[in-house]
């Protein structure tokens, strides 16, 4: 039996937070059902997450990443113009596009900084699985039914 395919684009700013969501992920749903690919920041994602759907392999594309004030450029327009990408990746494909991105209002490398949003990208992977595999039961079921 053929087992559904996800990929999961992870943005190596960061890893050591981004990484965890790709934990939480993998609580619901197996390794060997998942395909992960890296890419240097959050604004390389759409496109890879766009070709990755085209490809018809993959009953969802997650994509994580954390888009933080570097003090150099507006980091909010950056996460927006990755939040559009996906979502029009999803649109123009057809397979669903998730987002595990997040952008804080405050954040500042610290032990305590960083305990936190390791913790909350495990939660946020698996809310993302939680996504996917629901996505792909109702998209399914709808196909049944036409």
């Amino acid at each position: 039996m053929t087992h559904t395919r996800y990929a999961f684009i992870k943005a190596n700013w960061h890893s050591d937070i981004v990484d965890r969501a790709l934990d939480g992920f993998l609580q619901l749903i197996p390794a060997e059902q998942v395909d992960v690919f890296d890419v240097p920041g959050a604004f390389e994602m759409p496109l890879l997450a766009r070709d990755l759907a085209q490809t018809g392999q993959y009953a969802a594309v997650a994509c994580a990443a954390f888009v933080v004030d570097g003090g150099i450029y507006r980091h909010d327009f950056v996460a927006q113009a990755v939040v559009d990408g996906l979502m029009r990746a999803g649109m123009d494909t057809g397979v669903p596009v998730l987002s595990v991105s997040l952008t804080p209002h405050q954040y500042q490398e610290t032990n305590h900084h960083n305990a936190i949003y390791r913790a909350h990208f495990v939660e946020k992977g698996r809310e993302a699985a939680q996504a996917a595999l629901m996505i792909t039961k109702t998209r399914a079921e709808l196909t049944r039914a036409a």
